[in-house]
């Protein structure tokens, strides 16, 4: 299995050409982030991605921004999922990332809705990836597991730094839960929560150190069931972002770290991780079995 990772465009203040840039420079293998608005805007990004070889992931959120306007009905919901999907297939994504549904909704209603978003996917040929996120439908684990399990064709991005916030603790007190959105999980997005926050401010930072184990430990799990339902790629995007994310400092507002070299620290971690994991792994496939008749150390 590949590990593909992508440069999120959240918090991105450049030109298209800088992200490019930075794709290059950070060996992203691709950019995840929102559908341009214009239908010729599209034709440019999504030249300028084929241009240069890289990937695309396409994110939507459904009924408002990363939360939803709270009056939205799970109709206008879908409206808004099938109108922002029909635009990003212009763009040619690897799948939908969807920021979707509410928190307010009962559990039938979410599963209703999600339901009918797979099948609008499925209508337009491409994969729809869910993510857990806050102020959506699968905004904490147990509300996640009781849909998960009435929809089992449903596909998962898995953003457990909202959980983390949202419980006030990382979950490894629910591996049930975690063991099936692992079975479900289709993409990462790399960011570490902890118990205060969705976003600590600084991933390398020893005083972090719990949290980052806890999350990749998470990750790693996914990209074992992945490996053994048969992936060929696995993707994933570090998304430490602004917009109160990342902390700043009083008075001056300065931000105490900066986001393209976290991003960027986040990238290379987990790309060695893997490598790692699934370099070490196959090669104790590769060596042979010992011979119970052959003492140690001799050939035959």
């Amino acid at each position: 299995m590949k590990l593909k990772t992508f440069k999120t465009l959240w918090g991105h203040t450049g030109s298209l050409d800088d992200a490019l840039d930075a794709c290059r420079k950070y060996d992203f293998d691709g950019i995840e982030g929102p559908v341009p608005v214009e239908a010729m805007e599209r034709v440019v990004f999504q030249k300028g991605l084929a241009a240069n070889g890289l990937d695309y992931i396409a994110e939507i959120c459904t009924a408002g921004s990363y939360v939803p306007d709270r009056q939205a009905t799970p109709t206008e919901h879908i409206e808004s999922l099938r109108r922002k999907a029909e635009a990003a297939v212009e763009c040619r994504p690897l799948f939908l990332t969807v920021i979707a549904g509410c928190d307010a909704w009962s559990i039938a209603q979410s599963v209703d809705f999600f339901g009918e978003a797979m099948a609008i996917a499925g209508k337009l040929g491409v994969t729809a990836s869910f993510e857990t996120h806050r102020s959506r439908s699968f905004f904490n684990p147990w509300t996640t597991r009781d849909i998960l399990k009435q929809l089992p064709a449903l596909k998962l991005t898995c953003d457990f730094s909202h959980w983390c916030v949202v419980c006030e603790r990382l979950i490894d007190t629910e591996p049930e839960v975690l063991a099936l959105c692992a079975g479900r999980a289709h993409h990462i997005h790399a960011r570490v929560g902890y118990d205060q926050g969705p976003q600590v401010p600084h991933p390398a930072a020893p005083e972090y150190r719990a949290a980052l184990v806890a999350h990749e430990n998470w990750w790693t799990q996914i990209w074992r069931s992945q490996a053994a339902r048969g992936l060929t790629v696995t993707t994933m995007t570090p998304e430490f972002g602004p917009d109160g994310y990342l902390q700043c400092q009083p008075f001056t507002g300065k931000p105490v770290a900066d986001l393209v070299e976290v991003n960027a620290w986040m990238a290379a971690r987990q790309r060695q991780r893997f490598e790692e994991i699934f370099n070490s792994e196959s090669d104790k496939k590769s060596q042979p079995e010992p011979n119970p008749l052959v003492p140690a150390g001799k050939n035959i």
